[in-house]
């Protein structure tokens, strides 16, 4: 989502829009600053980055935050980037909770939404995104025409061309055709849907655990499998966006209808089959939650059922790390969260498989890791809009 018409380069009113770019950059990298400072960072001279930020101030890009008198000479103005002069819409839409954000151009969230999912139907959860989203940015003070780029984050592949999601089978009715006209519908234009994975792994190159890593998977467990991959510090999506979907590869045990239906992993180490697991030890228990809390009270059935499942999730890893040979391995979602008791017996299945065995550790976002990566993809998307925006008045001066 980028400018469609450049500034006309060498003419006034595109050098204008070349400086104010120049400073603005300064300061959204650099931090708050004076006018003599980002003149020497960006070796521009002191009048035309004044009159910059003139500018910038008059469109309400950025804003005076007091004075420093540090140095010889009088005291300077210092600027920061106007964290209100946009905002950006985040949801995570998962089989059991719905979680939505708002946050400004600083990336500070100032409403925040977190509800089950009861919806049975694609129709119904469309509606309830729709309905979360609009008590979000009323929450924020804004209308829901608003932010400027809303990034929803979804189990599945997104399909631009058929307008639609592909591998999403939790989500009863969400691979229909038509299904993301039927978002933007609902919640307007400025709109991009990701695979939930894949924003989980930003959320964390971004705020969490892989900060400074290039090349690392981030492996979320939950009601299914998905991984997100970054590889020279961008995302890896593949030919048809679905890298990562390692929910598909092969597992022995596992009928042909689980294969054809959920992935044959999938259903051998998501969160259901960590309660079967249980259950085969003579353990009952309603959720994987409550296995895993079993496992830290000491119960041995609990703890046999979790090695199994740390066994199954190594499998997984050994079969990435052969490929992609990532620095880092990031556990998240609701059963990967649990590193204390799966990453000691991971490891040490990891070292049966293979000489291959990455850092396993888990995520520092926990179940915000998918909601901070819509809102760091819709920031990086909605700073260059609002600039281009407010450029557009400046060209037409």
């Amino acid at each position: 989502m980028t400018a469609r018409n450049p500034p006309p380069v060498g003419t006034p009113a595109g050098m204008r829009v070349l400086n104010q770019r120049a400073v603005l950059d300064r300061l959204r990298a650099g931090g708050p600053a004076t006018r003599p400072q980002i003149a020497k960072d960006t070796g521009l001279s002191k009048p035309t980055v004044g009159q910059a930020l003139v500018d910038l101030e008059q469109h309400g890009l950025v804003r005076p935050i007091g004075r420093t008198s540090a140095g010889p000479g009088r005291s300077a103005v210092v600027y920061e980037p106007n964290p209100a002069a946009g905002h950006v819409l985040g949801v995570d839409i998962g089989r059991q909770r719905i979680r939505v954000a708002v946050a400004d151009l600083a990336g500070a969230v100032i409403a925040r939404v977190d509800e089950r999912n009861r919806c049975r139907s694609a129709t119904a959860l469309v509606r309830t995104v729709r309905e979360l989203a609009e008590r979000t940015v009323a929450e924020a003070g804004l209308a829901l025409a608003d932010p400027v780029v809303k990034v929803v984050g979804t189990p599945g592949v997104p399909d631009p061309r058929g307008r639609t999601l592909h591998h999403a089978p939790n989500l009863p009715g969400w691979e229909r055709p038509g299904l993301l006209d039927d978002l933007e519908a609902e919640l307007g234009p400025g709109l991009v849907v990701e695979n939930d994975a894949n924003l989980a792994a930003v959320g964390e190159q971004a705020h969490g655990v892989a900060r400074g890593a290039e090349v690392f998977v981030c492996l979320t467990v939950g009601t299914g499998i998905g991984m997100g991959i970054v590889v020279d510090g961008r995302l890896f999506r593949g030919a048809h966006g679905a890298a990562g979907e390692v929910g598909y590869l092969p597992f022995s045990g596992q009928s042909e209808e689980d294969g054809r239906q959920r992935g044959q992993v999938e259903a051998a180490a998501a969160a259901g089959s960590v309660v079967a697991l249980a259950k085969q030890r003579g353990l009952s228990a309603r959720s994987a939650r409550e296995v895993f809390a079993a496992a830290k009270a000491g119960d041995g059935r609990a703890l046999s059922a979790v090695r199994d499942e740390a066994e199954r999730l190594a499998f997984v890893v050994a079969s990435v790390v052969a490929v992609v040979d990532p620095e880092l391995v990031v556990l998240g979602g609701g059963v990967g969260s649990n590193t204390d008791l799966l990453q000691e017996p991971m490891e040490a299945a990891l070292r049966r498989m293979t000489p291959l065995v990455p850092r396993i550790v888990a995520g520092e976002l926990g179940d915000g890791a998918v909601l901070s990566g819509a809102i760091e993809v819709g920031l990086r998307s909605a700073r260059d809009l609002v600039f281009d925006r407010r450029r557009s008045v400046t060209l037409r001066e």
